[in-house]
């Protein structure tokens, strides 16, 4: 009875992990390049900023694209984000978070076929 007891206990524990990591990761998937586009740029490139206010209308995909692959961590490298600890906005801003603004930017650009402000 015992060792069913604790194996009992492994398999609930197991399952508990698995639920876990399951809802992590979904809560991961549902966060959208719109949502980070308002959470990690428009804080500092809103209406009125000296950084220059930036919405994904501001370029066309080309100069989306272009800033993305070869200017933002250049540009972006010593800025610090005070909503997210003073951490360098490189540092908070991940690979995966950074290829969804990517592509809310490019496929909302002036030129697309659904330009937007990320409102």
């Amino acid at each position: 009875m015992r060792l069913t007891g604790k194996i009992a206990t492994v398999i609930v524990a197991g399952l508990a992990v698995i639920a876990m990591t399951s809802m992590a990761s979904a809560k991961d998937k549902k966060v959208d390049g719109r949502t980070l586009f308002r959470e990690h740029c428009k804080v500092c490139h809103g209406p009125d900023s000296p950084n220059g206010e930036y919405t994904p209308m501001t370029l066309i995909q080309d100069q989306w694209e272009d800033f993305f692959d070869n200017n933002y961590v250049n540009t972006h490298k010593d800025v610090v984000d005070a909503k997210h600890g003073n951490k360098k906005v490189t540092d908070v801003i991940t690979p995966e978070m950074l290829k969804k603004i990517k592509k809310f930017a490019v496929d909302h650009a002036a030129d697309s076929e659904h330009p937007m402000t990320c409102g």
